[in-house]
């Protein structure tokens, strides 16, 4: 396992920005319920956190190390776009506004960011790279945020409607997920502009 450091937050730095905050989602691929961005600005010491891409972890330790986040952070935040609005705006879009929402949030606010190849509109100085939820601890923390919010949100939606499955695959595209879409059709959560979700809609339409 890919253990992150503190590489891209010193390359900040030196340019002589404090406070840097890492910023990463979940869930932007997912057929049904809404994708959540995590924001975290870590402090300024460059400890050892156990803080790992969420990917690599169990749902036991994602639990425990996101909780961890929100007692060292320096500030933190979990901001959502549902899937009403990922169909308006698109994924990306979608993606973008949350993490928007999310960094004008922060308090204090940000005077850097590192993102996941996430490549935002803002007047903020950020670096982008591929995988900088492996590489930094900032994106890490937020990437565990993201990720515990979104199942935590999934597990409530799976309680409203209990024929899709929502607990267990977290509205990505399983067969499981699948063979619910096409026997019961969408439901309220359901992103329809997504080819699967849209061809269920369909389908049921045409019955």
């Amino acid at each position: 396992m890919n253990i992150p450091g503190w590489t891209l937050e010193q390359s900040l730095r030196e340019g002589g920005y404090a406070l840097i905050a890492g910023v990463d989602e979940a869930g932007r691929g997912a057929w049904a319920g809404p994708l959540s961005v995590g924001v975290v600005i870590l402090p300024l010491e460059e400890k050892t956190y156990p803080f790992r891409d969420s990917k690599t972890l169990s749902r036991t330790k994602r639990a425990e190390y996101a909780q961890q986040v929100k007692v060292c952070a320096l500030a933190w935040t979990v901001e959502f776009s549902s899937s009403a609005e990922i169909d308006l705006l698109g994924v990306l879009n979608a993606t973008h506004a949350a993490a928007l929402r999310a960094i004008g949030r922060l308090e204090p606010a940000p005077k850097a960011l590192i993102t996941d190849y996430l490549k935002l509109k803002t007047p903020l100085p950020y670096l982008a790279p591929p995988r900088a939820d492996a590489n930094s601890f900032s994106v890490a923390a937020a990437s565990l945020l993201a990720k515990v919010a979104r199942d935590e949100h999934l597990l409530e939606l799976d309680t409203q409607y209990p024929d899709y499955g929502f607990a267990a695959h977290k509205g990505y595209g399983t067969q499981v997920h699948a063979a619910a879409l096409e026997k019961y059709g969408p439901c309220a959560e359901h992103r329809r502009s997504f080819a699967p979700v849209r061809r269920a809609l369909e389908q049921r339409l045409l019955e």
